[in-house]
């Protein structure tokens, strides 16, 4: 018989037998995150808890948790869950990293085409009846191939995308905290560059690094006046990463081109929000996940670590190492 308890805040794209086989299994039924205030009240209970990355999993979450053994967040960030008092809890904390990365760069391909090509907007002109004719200057967008790109951020998922880029002949130029080895530069054609310079730069720029304290509202007023006028910036990150306000008159006043994003801030984005309001602006729902292969594979990454947490077994994928020591 099952002797753990898990609760696993929405429902997931995958099977949940293996789970069941050693845990009673709670799913939260409804779309929506579950309040705070229950969350709260139904981690008191359990031994391991499956979460994303809308659910607050703060200080006072985790230490009302008493009998919680094991954190399971079926994303590869995790800036929604508080590491340091996990940590001391001797909580393991896991992730679902790897698995994601083709997809999210496929999705930050498609928005890339669809912002330079002005696909949104060409489709609503032919919904509103209002093609009429062939028209030599009519929703004119730039060119992407041999166009320069700038990567912000140059982990896995900066890396596919600058595969993907080759393609197209593009000039690739990325920054990060740390520069990679020649031989990776040589191998994806790329070349590093600082911040600044990247921006001033690039007529795409491509965002892929976490958030942090040093990332959040990295992109702000002063960035989007060093881009180019013709730039288009997208965000497959996360979106503290751009301040919104500036984004929206960098957008309204064509300081930048335009903009394509799959991540806001806050999230789901207000629906009184001035960005909304822009033509030149694509937003998509933190989708960037989203085939059925990878949310499959994620979900079962997730349930993977949340067993090997309940039989006190080292995670696959372990955020927070240390607890093992």
């Amino acid at each position: 018989m099952p002797y753990f308890k898990v609760l696993i805040t929405r429902r997931l794209p995958t099977q949940l037998h293996r789970l069941e086989e050693v845990a009673n299994v709670e799913v939260w039924p409804e779309r929506q995150a579950p309040p705070y205030e229950v969350l709260l009240e139904k981690v008191k209970e359990v031994d391991g808890l499956l979460c994303l990355l809308t659910d607050q999993i703060d200080q006072q979450l985790i230490e009302v948790g008493k009998t919680l053994k094991v954190i399971s967040q079926m994303a590869v960030g995790f800036d929604n869950i508080d590491i340091p008092t996990a940590t001391a809890r001797g909580i393991p904390v896991g992730n679902t990293p790897g698995v994601l990365t083709d997809a999210t760069a496929d999705l930050t391909w498609a928005l890339l085409m669809a912002a330079a090509r002005r696909v949104v907007e060409a489709d609503r002109f032919v919904r509103s009846h209002l093609w009429q004719t062939w028209e030599p200057d009519l929703l004119l967008g730039p060119d992407i191939a041999g166009a320069t790109l700038g990567i912000v951020g140059f982990g896995r998922i900066g890396q596919a995308v600058a595969r993907r880029a080759k393609g197209f002949n593009m000039r690739i130029i990325y920054t990060s905290r740390h520069r990679c080895n020649p031989e990776l530069e040589q191998s994806l054609g790329v070349e590093f560059a600082d911040f600044a310079s990247l921006l001033q730069t690039s007529d795409f720029v491509t965002i892929h690094t976490p958030l942090s304290a040093e990332t959040f509202h990295l992109f702000g007023e002063a960035e989007f006046a060093l881009m180019k006028q013709s730039a288009i910036l997208i965000n497959t990150a996360r979106g503290a990463i751009v301040d919104p306000d500036a984004l929206y008159q960098a957008l309204r006043t064509g300081e930048i081109a335009g903009a394509a994003i799959d991540v806001t801030e806050p999230e789901p984005i207000p629906t009184d929000s001035p960005l909304l309001s822009l033509d030149n602006l694509i937003i998509t729902p933190h989708i960037g996940s989203a085939s059925r292969p990878t949310r499959e594979k994620m979900a079962n990454m997730a349930i993977d670590n949340l067993i090997a947490g309940l039989r006190g077994e080292r995670l696959p994928n372990c955020v927070n190492p240390e607890v093992y020591q």
